[in-house]
């Protein structure tokens, strides 16, 4: 608790410092620059360097406090989207390191009265709020984008991979393709056997925003490969979903 409120005065402290700058910068969006330095120095192969993460924690704390001083309002839509998806996977790190490296999955983060993703330790607008506000309150009903999915991080294995530069504006259409189709073709995570398909369970989970139909939306994203194999199964395929491994994606 007393390590939460101090974390919690420590960006009230660096919200006022930085809300002059970032001000001047809200109608372009945050300033990823620090984050995008982060990124790409400890997100590599589909794995997060926590280590890494956890020796620079004061440059992550000084963006997280770059996103709670930011006025969203003054935010284009597509800026608005791209800034959402970046805070919940900046702030997901954040939870992370508050427990590491004592822990092997962000699940212990949690406790036996609330999980990590209904834990309010982000500050945005002047609230604490929690990561599942980010997505089942702000991203998935705001922007009614399936792709989504693909693009937030829970910190984990079977979780679509961190991207190791933000999401920006300009650019966020295709980081958003490139992110889906390559979950989508990645063997370990869609693959037919005999008359089954195979997938992650974020279908099962999230059925409602793929329209019901995820083989649909897989084939919209799917490479020649997987697209003639779907096609050649028919109509019967039957789907199943693979176990989700929790385990850190470090």
């Amino acid at each position: 608790m007393q390590k939460g409120l101090k974390y919690i005065a420590g960006l009230s402290v660096l919200f006022l410092f930085f809300t002059g700058h970032t001000m001047a910068l809200a109608k372009e969006g945050a300033n990823d620059h620090i984050y995008s330095l982060l990124l790409k120095k400890y997100v590599t192969n589909k794995s997060v360097n926590y280590d890494g993460f956890k020796k620079d924690e004061k440059l992550l704390d000084e963006y997280l406090a770059i996103l709670s001083s930011t006025n969203v309002k003054l935010l284009s839509k597509k800026s608005l989207f791209a800034f959402y998806i970046n805070a919940y996977n900046a702030f997901t790190i954040k939870l992370v390191l508050t427990k590491y490296p004592g822990i092997n999955s962000i699940k212990e983060v949690g406790n036996f009265f609330s999980n990590p993703w209904n834990k309010k330790f982000i500050l945005l607008q002047g609230k604490t709020i929690t990561l599942d506000h980010i997505e089942h309150k702000i991203l998935r009903p705001k922007f009614k984008d399936p792709r989504i999915h693909f693009a937030i991080n829970c910190a984990s294995k079977s979780c679509p991979p961190l991207r190791n530069e933000p999401y920006k504006e300009g650019t966020l259409e295709s980081q958003l393709n490139d992110q889906t189709r390559k979950f989508i073709n990645d063997k370990k995570n869609t693959f037919i056997k005999k008359n089954t398909l195979f997938i992650s369970k974020i279908f099962k989970w999230f059925e409602k925003d793929f329209s019901d139909n995820p083989i649909l939306f897989i084939k919209r994203y799917a490479f020649e490969e997987l697209k003639e194999k779907l096609d050649s199964s028919g109509k019967n395929i039957k789907i199943s979903y693979l176990n989700y491994d929790w385990t850190l994606n470090r």
